[in-house]
């Protein structure tokens, strides 16, 4: 695929990590960017950064040694030799203008992980959902076998303590994302793709042009390289065919009867789950802390890549996925006050959302019980606009839903787009009692706390400041 419509060539050559030189950081608060920071940090560069607010990742850096700021301002630049941004960052920003002005090397967030990869086995893992869990899961995995990978996912692991680290196992494991083409740049050994859904059409455009771009990620796993690709979701098993077709290792799971590593029992134990593994003819007992049936699936891929990848133990690779409790804001437990508990989760499309509310549907099943209060905030105006009939579907079995205003990002607003797009189609589904649109913060925090009973379930969904609502929501339970 030769014409992604991006503004950073990813298949660019790159320079060496010594080449760097003293790195400034754009928009270094953000899960992604702060974590870039970490590891050039790791390796003992000079590292400096801007960002719009104050925040704890800030703190964090600063007193690791990185000289970051508050605010955008050209005279950040002064000294520095490599500017690093992402697709966030928009050509009028202050400091990039500046950047490019003054000539001096600027790389995506992507580029930059890429020369930290250099001379490490590549691992990256990609897919519409799952996949910062799947990251995770690898990432402990090789950790409590002592492999000590360097990592990098776009959210925390809180077990590890960090969203990226070095190491010195030889090994990096990264968070391939699709959004913006950019990962084409990973040229990875071996590579993991969860799913391949529609998404991120503000940047693709059409469907066909998200399926040619994955194409093209497979086609950049290196020769010789292994592609582990989930059986049950058609996308990702076109993808292990077109593998196969250039001559690279492929390796299939899924609860399908066709998958290399079939699941062929699971069962809920508690917040985790049991499952049976079958894969070359044995059986192996698959344990896990996290509740549901994708958390199986997300399992089952680290398994393979840690495998039949890197090289783990069946025996390792097991007990590790079994201490793995949880990435953080997927579907994070947040507390439980008076009998509900809080539940915290990055969905942001409509099969994650899907997964999320059918997750905890079965959590308050096994419980007993109880309703599901759901608050939902649409990420970009764009996916909306694209999947709101979608994001109504799977929000359905919800008891109650909130819909918050539209959480633009990156995006402006756009005439006739917001969160009623989905209220419509799902009042026609649920009936108006149970749908809000629209409504301020803290009367949606005080409208679930008043909802909520004894042996329900709240959970708060997006990838915007939805998540600020989980701590409002558990003190007004407190209140009551």
């Amino acid at each position: 695929m030769t014409d992604l419509p991006v503004r950073f060539d990813v298949r660019a050559p790159l320079p060496s990590l010594g080449e760097l030189g003293h790195v400034h950081l754009i928009a270094v608060g953000g899960a992604g960017m702060s974590g870039v920071a970490a590891l050039l940090l790791d390796r003992g560069l000079v590292v400096s950064g801007s960002d719009a607010r104050a925040s704890a990742v800030l703190e964090s850096l600063r007193a690791r040694g990185a000289d970051v700021a508050v605010g955008h301002d050209p005279r950040h630049l002064d000294g520095v030799d490599t500017v690093v941004v992402s697709s966030a960052i928009r050509d009028d920003n202050v400091e990039l203008a500046a950047a490019r002005a003054r000539g001096l090397r600027v790389l995506h967030r992507s580029q930059a992980l890429a020369v930290l990869m250099a001379g490490s086995r590549r691992v990256a893992v990609a897919g519409a959902s799952g996949k910062t869990t799947t990251t995770s899961m690898l990432a402990v995995a090789l950790a409590a076998a002592g492999a000590d990978p360097a990592f990098a996912g776009g959210g925390e692991i809180p077990q590890l303590g960090a969203s990226a680290r070095w190491g010195e196992g030889g090994v990096f494991v990264v968070e391939a994302d699709e959004s913006d083409g950019s990962f084409l740049v990973y040229r990875p050994e071996i590579a993991v793709v969860t799913n391949v859904q529609p998404d991120h059409l503000d940047f693709y455009g059409t469907v066909e042009r998200v399926q040619e771009a994955y194409a093209a990620f497979v086609a950049s796993v290196a020769d010789g390289g292994l592609l582990v690709a989930c059986h049950d979701d058609a996308g990702s098993r076109g993808l292990a065919a077109q593998a196969t077709s250039l001559g690279r290792r492929v390796l299939t799971y899924g609860f399908d009867a066709g998958a290399d590593l079939r699941v062929t029992s699971s069962e809920a134990v508690g917040l985790g789950s049991r499952s049976t593994m079958r894969v070359g003819g044995a059986d192996l007992e698959l344990v896990l802390a996290v509740p549901g049936r994708h958390n199986v699936l997300d399992a089952a891929a680290a398994y393979l890549a840690a495998t039949a990848g890197v090289g783990l133990s069946p025996a390792a690779a097991l007990a590790g996925l079994a201490t793995f409790a949880g990435a953080r804001r997927r579907f994070e437990v947040m507390g439980e006050r008076g009998g509900v508990t809080v539940v915290d989760d990055y969905a942001h499309n409509p099969a994650k959302v899907a997964a999320v509310v059918a997750t905890a549907r079965s959590v308050l099943s096994r419980a007993g019980g109880g309703r599901l209060h759901v608050v939902f905030q649409p990420h970009l105006y764009s996916r909306t606009r694209d999947f709101a009939a979608e994001f109504a579907a799977a929000l359905a079995e919800a008891d109650t839903v909130a819909l918050l205003d539209v959480y633009g990002a990156r995006e402006d607003p756009m005439p006739g787009v917001s969160s009623e797009l989905i209220g419509g189609p799902l009042r026609e589904r649920h009936g108006s009692s149970g749908v809000t649109v629209g409504e301020p913060h803290d009367v949606v925090v005080a409208r679930v706390a008043a909802a909520a009973a004894p042996g329900d379930l709240v959970v708060t969904v997006g990838a915007g400041d939805v998540t600020t609502l989980a701590p409002r929501i558990l003190a007004a339970l407190e209140a009551r």
